[in-house]
């Protein structure tokens, strides 16, 4: 399987989120970009997830049939949004109770368009798309609640 790279212009890899893009902001999604998107992709998906949550892995944003342009803008809805874990559709930024957590912004290339609902979760997506990711790659940012 191939590699897609996945970075942002406002953090690095396992670097901190700025506070803008985080419950404590103004909760938008930070701007990404895509590289090594496959020539025959017809559609990316994003799945962007906490591991660290105490309940369990918590998912902030689930969008699919992104165009495969490599782009995602600040405060866009690329996408087809579903549903997270907060039962909300769009964006949920990062908000830890305490601690450092890790977010994985996870991108998958598929060789088609999914026919999902927008009532759709992360598990409806994952299985809506196998057999169809042609690359996959993650960024991982880190963000830790603000006392101030």
């Amino acid at each position: 399987m191939k590699e897609l790279v996945v970075s942002s212009p406002v953090f690095g890899r396992n670097m901190p989120i700025p506070l803008k893009y985080s419950c404590h902001g103004e909760n938008v999604n930070p701007p990404l970009k895509i590289d090594g998107i496959p020539v025959e992709a017809k559609s990316l998906v994003l799945i962007v997830e906490d591991p660290d949550a105490s309940m369990g892995l918590w998912i902030h944003w689930v969008v699919w049939n992104i165009p495969t342009t490599g782009t995602i803008n600040e405060d866009s809805i690329p996408g087809t949004e579903g549903v997270t874990t907060s039962k909300k559709r769009g964006y949920g930024g990062p908000c830890p109770p305490s601690g450092t957590h890790r977010y994985l912004f996870k991108v998958y290339a598929l060789d088609t368009v999914l026919d999902l609902s927008g009532n759709s979760q992360k598990r409806d997506v994952k299985k809506a798309m196998e057999s169809h990711v042609l690359a996959k790659g993650e960024l991982v940012g880190l963000y830790s609640r603000r006392t101030t």
